[in-house]
């Protein structure tokens, strides 16, 4: 699944899941734009995967939240590296309660950096991929948006909506040569999760026909395949990676 010369940004890539998927894109000859809120370890994860593949590498402050900061993401992106020929929306962030507690922040923050911003990266993104005719765009949605979570209202909304998200904008931009997917992770062991009371944790674990939490690396090799090649005819698709948690 070579992508030498390919130019991909992946939102929230300074740790965690979205750091794996840079590097997995990057060890497969990708170009990477890790784009942060927080510049000074966005710079310092470029550096260290720059070394370690040998590919071109920029870090760019944004918050994905931001209509005209993602708009100056994708155009810093172009000016430098060339082109944009993959997008991963990863930033999210979580706010749980419940609902009782929750004020209205919680549930505004959480759906502005989860799906606005996925909308916000999208839409300056698409139309240069329109242009030049190619495109991936990879959503990372959440087994919390398949099947919901309580004390996640918030949460579960933001990522069934990037599933919705995902479906519509494939059917839209289908006819350029550009695909829309979503990859959905199970529990993954992340500085999002690691806060988790154990008794939910254990029970989690009760329900992964696996036995074992998701690794970052796993949902990396999962979001590569959609950005390649390989996945050109494929569409519109959520692929779960949580260890069976989701079979019907």
């Amino acid at each position: 699944m070579s992508m030498d010369g390919k130019v991909a940004i992946v939102t929230g890539s300074r740790r965690g899941i979205g750091r794996a998927i840079a590097e997995v894109l990057a060890q497969r000859g990708a170009n990477l734009v890790i784009a942060d809120q927080n510049l000074d370890e966005a710079e310092s994860t470029a550096q260290e995967i720059a070394a370690a593949s040998h590919c071109r590498t920029l870090a760019i402050q944004v918050n994905v939240a931001d209509h005209e900061s993602a708009k100056a993401m994708v155009e810093q992106a172009t000016s430098t590296l060339g082109r944009v020929d993959i997008l991963v929306n990863n930033a999210g962030i979580t706010r749980d309660t419940l609902i009782l507690r929750m004020d209205e922040k919680d549930w505004d923050d959480v759906i502005d950096i989860n799906l606005k911003g996925a909308w916000n990266c999208a839409k300056a993104v698409v139309r240069p991929m329109m242009k030049q005719r190619y495109g991936r765009i990879i959503n990372i949605s959440s087994v919390s948006g398949l099947a919901g979570q309580a004390g996640q209202t918030n949460y579960s909304a933001s990522k069934a909506g990037l599933i919705g998200f995902t479906k519509a904008l494939a059917r839209e931009v289908a006819s350029r040569g550009i695909t829309v997917n979503a990859v959905a992770p199970g529990f993954i062991p992340t500085a999002l999760t690691e806060n988790l009371p154990q008794e939910l944790k254990d029970g989690m674990m009760k329900l992964i026909p696996l036995g074992r939490w998701g690794k970052p690396e796993e949902i990396a090799t999962a979001v590569a395949f959609f950005a390649s090649d390989e996945a050109s005819y494929i569409t519109g698709q959520v692929l779960s990676v949580d260890g069976g948690m989701m079979m019907m």
